[in-house]
This record gives C-alpha cells, sequence and structure tokens, in this order.
C-alpha cells in the first residue's frame, strides 16, 4: 500500500516546516502499518494555476498527478493563514478537480477507492475551518474520507510560537495524529477488498 502527503507550507525547501514536522507524526505510523509513503513539497514545484491535468510549459504537475493515482492514501498537510487552508493547498486543490472526470472503465472517477486526511498547523485558530475545507473538497473529487482522519496543533487566537517552537499540545496532535493514520489505513484496506460501487447511469 502506497501514501502520498502533499505537504502545502508556504516555506520552499530547505526551511524547516512546521506541517511536515507534523505530517511526519502520521508517515511514521503508516510506516509501521507497512504503507510506503511520499512527500511532495508542493511550493518546490511549478504548479500552474488551472484545473486541467497538464497546463503545458513547464508544468509540474503531471507528476504529482501521477503520484496521486499511485497512491492509496493522501494527506494533504497544510498550515493555517488568516483562518484558511494556505495558497498552496487551493493550488493543489484546484488541479486536482481534472481528476473528477478522469475515469475507469466503469465510470468511477480516478480517486474512488482511495482514502484522503488532513494535517493542519499554524499559531492561530481556524484548524477546524481548514480542516472541513480541505476535506469537502477532496469528497467532491471522489475521495473517500474516513471518520477522524485528521489531526492539527495549534496555540489559538492569535499570534504566538511555531509548532517546532513549542512542545504545548504535541501529545495529542501526535495521539490524533496515529490515529488518523490506523483509521486511513483501515479504510484503504477495505476499499480493496470491497470497491465503490459504479455510478448510477
Amino acid at each position: 500500500m502506497r501514501a502520498l502527503i502533499v505537504n502545502c507550507t508556504l516555506k520552499p525547501s530547505p526551511a524547516p516546516s512546521n506541517t511536515e514536522a507534523l505530517a511526519a507524526v502520521v508517515v511514521a505510523e503508516l510506516a509501521s502499518l507497512g504503507v510506503e509513503a511520499d512527500t511532495v513539497r508542493a511550493v518546490d514545484l511549478d504548479l500552474r494555476p488551472g484545473v486541467k491535468t497538464d497546463m503545458g510549459d513547464g508544468d509540474q504537475w503531471p507528476g504529482v498527478h501521477d503520484k496521486l493515482l499511485a497512491a492509496d492514501i493522501l494527506v494533504v498537510a497544510s498550515p493555517t493563514w488568516v483562518g484558511r487552508p494556505s495558497s498552496i493547498a487551493q493550488r493543489v486543490l484546484e488541479r486536482m478537480d481534472a481528476m473528477v472526470s478522469e475515469t475507469d472503465e466503469d465510470g468511477r472517477p480516478a480517486a474512488a477507492g482511495k482514502v484522503a486526511g488532513v494535517v493542519v498547523t499554524g499559531n492561530e485558530d481556524g484548524a477546524h475551518h481548514v480542516i472541513s475545507e480541505i476535506c469537502g473538497a477532496l469528497v467532491d473529487i471522489g475521495y473517500t474520507i474516513p471518520a477522524q482522519a485528521w489531526t492539527y496543533w495549534h496555540l489559538g487566537p492569535g499570534p504566538g510560537p511555531d509548532y517546532l517552537d513549542d512542545d504545548k499540545g504535541h501529545e495529542w496532535a501526535h495521539t490524533t495524529g496515529r490515529t488518523m493514520a490506523r483509521n486511513l489505513h483501515h479504510v484503504a484496506t477495505a476499499l480493496t477488498t470491497r470497491p465503490w460501487p459504479a455510478p448510477a447511469q
């Protein structure tokens, strides 16, 4: 089984990413379950605006798209900025929109049978809003969202230190992240043995 983590931090490599650090807890738990995970740091790529799989002229989204198709589990990891998902997360979701019209021979969307979850970090409130926006988009695209398939870390309203600068709340975020990984793996396994039916005609 394979997983893809799409890190939607605004910080280009090699800057430390708080979001990637929390996502690593989920990756470690998935690895303990035998899942191979790959991480894409979207800000490092030239992802052109648009809603097609290939926008041409050096667009690097097609490589990410191939990884999405190969993965049974997707984790979208985003920081919270002004109470919303990052602009990079929005770009990723817009590019994923093309998957709705990509179907198998039975008419199922390309994401049918795949599961997804969300990781959020930020030193401001709004994590639940970010989770709901990303999950809503992923469901539209065709992903299955298991129960409690998310984790987050924040310090509440107002500015403050980042995830990597403060240990407060880590135990809860990590326990929730490990549960998230187990729930993702459980439902992904179930869908491999009993796929979704073809859409009604």
